[in-house]
């Protein structure tokens, strides 16, 4: 069955179904690693990205943009060990579907809704209050607009509406 689009799992009403003890068959989520680079490094500006809408991000999505932001912030600075960047954001709540069969002379095999309360098929990360920051990259003072940049097309992954938002670093405070 193939991948529903993002803006049908975008809202959410009712409590997080997170206990996954008790569900069988989640699958995993698709994030492999939520910080890459060098977090010891000394840096100068911090780039977050916050969003500006309530909602819920699947964790195909959130790896789209984590894998576009690293790919694009390598790719022009070279070295690995000149940045950081973390997904702060876990995809804890578990996303449920009711499968439907979709063609002819399927009515005759199914149910509707009758019990339908759905099979896992994924988890999402739920953004319950504004200005939740969903990634950070933190680099030096040269490389600041390529981060800035990595992070316009990393929003471009994402279904809520972000902001970017660029802080100062103070030393030795």
């Amino acid at each position: 069955m193939p991948l529903r689009p993002g803006r049908c799992y975008r809202h959410f009403s009712g409590p997080a179904y997170t206990r996954k003890e008790y569900i069988p068959g989640v699958p995993q989520p698709k994030i492999t690693k939520f910080t890459m680079g060098d977090p010891n490094k000394d840096y100068d500006y911090v780039i977050k990205l916050i969003t500006k809408q309530i909602g819920q991000i699947r964790h195909n999505s959130l790896e789209a943009a984590r894998v576009i932001a690293l790919k694009q912030i390598s790719s022009a600075i070279g070295n690995e060990t000149d940045f950081f960047i973390w997904v702060l954001k876990y995809p804890h709540h578990v996303i449920r579907e009711n499968k439907m069969m979709a063609f002819a002379g399927a009515d005759r095999l199914q149910d509707g809704m009758r019990l339908s309360f759905g099979k896992p098929i994924g988890t999402a990360a739920r953004i319950e209050k504004l200005g939740e920051v969903i990634m950070l990259l933190k680099v030096k003072k040269e490389h600041l607009e390529i981060a800035k940049h990595a992070f316009k097309v990393a929003q471009s992954k994402l279904p809520l509406d972000t902001e970017i938002v660029v802080e100062r670093i103070q030393k030795g405070a």
